[in-house]
């Protein structure tokens, strides 16, 4: 019995880990897509494997008795089926290796066409033995006797494991990541089976097929399942928080309409669409009169069929369409835009609630603004990263993501246990240094975390070299839907930077030198009245702004140069009180608004450092004041509260005020000085 206890043990051992890959040899619906055969083709092959445990345990139990004749016809066809069963686990894993590679070329083939070759012969020569016994027989005891056709079948099998495995191997060193580690493992199932078909031949009274199909089963558990498994729980994560853009996103089997969808939308999920379905093409139009606008029914019906949507992606990255969907009671637009997948095999799908951006789109062409169109929109947010990092939001441990150009699929370049501390070294290895300080600052863990509480997501564009030249980028993060990561995506932007500089080139000079200050050469009042109208139409239209801050300042004595020493000195005043901004605020405009008022605003590394910039500018002014050398400016500075302000000019208020306290406090320090004099 000491026979059957190992196979036994590595029945149920095979039955507990896999216990969700068995499940799937019944879902097979024939199915053309890569990774559904795959799935499939491991299922059979641990399929196969409990069926050759089952006949080794029954062999170890009759054989034990096979002096009693009554047991020997079942003896006898226990054998046949045990190398039935050997083989099949043979074909079944060979045919999974050819299905998890997805390649049709000339050594994939010439695997198979071995695999059934070995495979039809043996059961040929099983059929055989029953007449002409040379694979296995019985003598009068019914002792069982190993023939040379047993041997020479192990080892075609070993050879063709040997093959396999060096295979593998090969592929393995051209590979990188993660697919790399699970080749490596794949190659090392096939040896360790062939190993143990080694101990098999050389002593057929112990079980070591067996030991070697559990432990080649184990490895494939958790070097290659267990991770692919982990690595579909982040991309799961990674299109959650991609998602938050849109009210809901599809992934869509081109062939058979599978989907899932993926959606934090409570108002569209108040809707009750399935996340998961079997059919997206005939469920979406029998789901048209529930949800869409009774106008707009004929209008979707004609778009979802699998040739309507692939011929309008034909010569097109994705495109994009909008009609009325019923929400509740109420009709609201929502923009589509449909994109064909990284696979070839798959399309993306999404959703956007447009009916707010329509209304505010509507009040800025009454004030002829120009704004591209949804669709461009939508075109924009659907465009792929280059690099997504996937970083946890507590203990900084993260993953990057590359897209592979040859397979053009998502695959895991690194990981590493602190994101902020490896980017602080690879910066200054590929970042422009005139751009360091704005990546460090963006990428600061404190900053990041403070930015993401109030708002949905940052970006920053910045430039990096490749070798003496560079190019620009931008950076984007955002948080996943439960919080717990942050997904920091960089894209190349370089086309997109050069185009909008041959743009600005191109800009009406006479236009430009209309809102500059002809004394100062800053921006004048009426730059910066377009700024404030600005901002506030889109703080009006509850848009995401980045963090500002504004500096009114105020230059003092200026009156008094004028009638004492006249205008001339007093430009000349005015001059250097704007030199003095714009060396302190740079790059951040400075607008003159007045005779002897100025304006700053202040973002980015400088809206950062607002506060060390405002005390240098201070410190700035009273040495001017003790030396009685320079112009003397009283300075005041707000910053954009997101939850308290809706109006620019409250936020200039708060400056101005501030102001009049730093002039109050400069006349003292004068006065001071005056009764100290005389």
């Amino acid at each position: 019995m000491y026979y059957a206890t190992v196979s036994v043990l590595a029945l149920i051992l095979n039955l507990i880990i896999n216990n969700e890959s068995h499940k799937n040899v019944l879902k097979w619906s024939g199915e053309a897509g890569s990774q559904q055969r795959v799935t499939f083709r491991y299922s059979f092959f641990l399929t196969m494997a409990n069926c050759y445990f089952v006949a080794d345990i029954l062999w170890g139990i009759l054989y034990e008795h096979h002096e009693n004749s009554a047991l020997f016809p079942l003896l006898y066809s226990d054998c046949v089926f045990y190398f039935i069963f050997i083989f099949l686990t043979m074909l079944s894993w060979i045919r999974y290796i050819v299905a998890y590679l997805d390649k049709k070329g000339r050594r994939s083939k010439m695997l198979l066409y071995a695999v059934w070759s070995m495979f039809t012969m043996a059961l040929i020569n099983l059929v055989i033995n029953r007449f002409y016994p040379f694979i296995f027989s019985f003598d009068e005891n019914r002792v069982y006797i190993p023939g040379t056709g047993r041997h020479l079948a192990f080892l075609f099998q070993i050879g063709l494991y040997l093959v396999t495995s060096t295979y593998m191997f090969y592929i393995a060193k051209r590979s990188l990541g993660e697919e790399k580690h699970r080749y490596i493992a794949v190659g090392a199932t096939c040896f360790v089976m062939d190993i143990f078909l080694i101990f098999q031949i050389l002593n057929s009274r112990y079980p070591f097929y067996a030991m070697g199909l559990m432990i080649g089963i184990s490895v494939i558990h958790v070097y290659v399942e267990a991770g692919e498994r982990k690595e579909m729980r982040i991309y799961d994560q990674i299109a959650s928080g991609l998602a938050e853009a849109y009210e809901a996103m599809y992934y869509i089997n081109i062939e058979t309409g599978r989907y899932r969808e993926f959606s934090i939308s409570q108002e569209y999920a108040s809707l009750n669409v399935p996340v998961d379905g079997q059919d997206f093409y005939s469920e979406t139009y029998m789901n048209i009169p529930r949800y869409v606008h009774p106008d707009d029914r004929d209008f979707a019906r004609g778009l979802y069929t699998k040739e309507t949507l692939l011929k309008n992606l034909e010569g097109k990255r994705s495109f994009s369409y909008k009609y009325r969907v019923m929400v509740g009671e109420e009709a609201r637009y929502f923009l589509f835009t449909v994109m064909l997948a990284k696979d070839k095999e798959h399309l993306v799908l999404y959703e956007r609630d447009i009916q707010d951006d329509i209304k505010a789109e509507k009040q800025m062409q009454e004030n002829q603004k120009k704004y591209a169109s949804f669709s461009q929109i939508a075109e924009s947010l659907a465009s792929n990263y280059d690099v997504i990092y996937y970083v946890d939001a507590e203990d900084d441990s993260y993953i990057s993501y590359e897209y592979r150009t040859y397979y053009g699929q998502l695959d895991m370049q690194r990981s590493g246990d602190d994101f902020f501390a490896d980017q602080r070294m690879v910066i200054p290895q590929i970042v422009h240094k005139t751009d360091r300080d704005l990546v460090m600052n963006f990428l600061d863990k404190d900053q990041l975390r403070n930015t993401m509480k109030s708002h949905n997501s940052s970006s920053i564009d910045y430039r990096v070299m490749t070798g003496r030249r560079s190019h620009y980028v931008r950076m984007t993060a955002r948080k996943t839907g439960d919080n717990s990561h942050y997904i920091i995506g960089i894209e190349n932007i370089d086309e997109e930077v050069k185009k909008e500089k041959q743009h600005l080139k191109a800009l009406n000079t006479e236009k430009e030198l209309a809102r500059r200050d002809e004394l100062t050469g800053v921006k004048n009042k009426t730059a910066y009245t377009e700024l404030e109208r600005s901002i506030q139409g889109n703080l009006d239209n509850h848009l995401d702004y980045l963090p500002f801050a504004i500096v009114v300042c105020d230059s003092n004595n200026l009156k008094k140069i004028n009638d004492t020493e006249g205008h001339v000195a007093g430009d000349e005043y005015i001059k250097k009180s704007a030199a003095i901004l714009c060396e302190i605020f740079t790059p951040s405009p400075v607008f003159r608004v007045g005779g002897d008022e100025f304006v700053a605003f202040l973002r980015g590394n400088d809206y950062t450092n607002r506060e060390a910039l405002l005390k240098k500018l201070r410190e700035q002014i009273r040495e001017n004041l003790i030396n009685g050398n320079g112009p003397i400016l009283a300075s005041g500075m707000a910053e954009y509260i997101p939850e308290n302000d809706s109006l620019v000019t409250e936020i200039f208020d708060r400056a101005d005020r501030d102001m009049y306290e730093e002039k109050e406090r400069l006349k003292t320090i004068e006065a001071g000085q005056r009764a100290n004099a005389g």
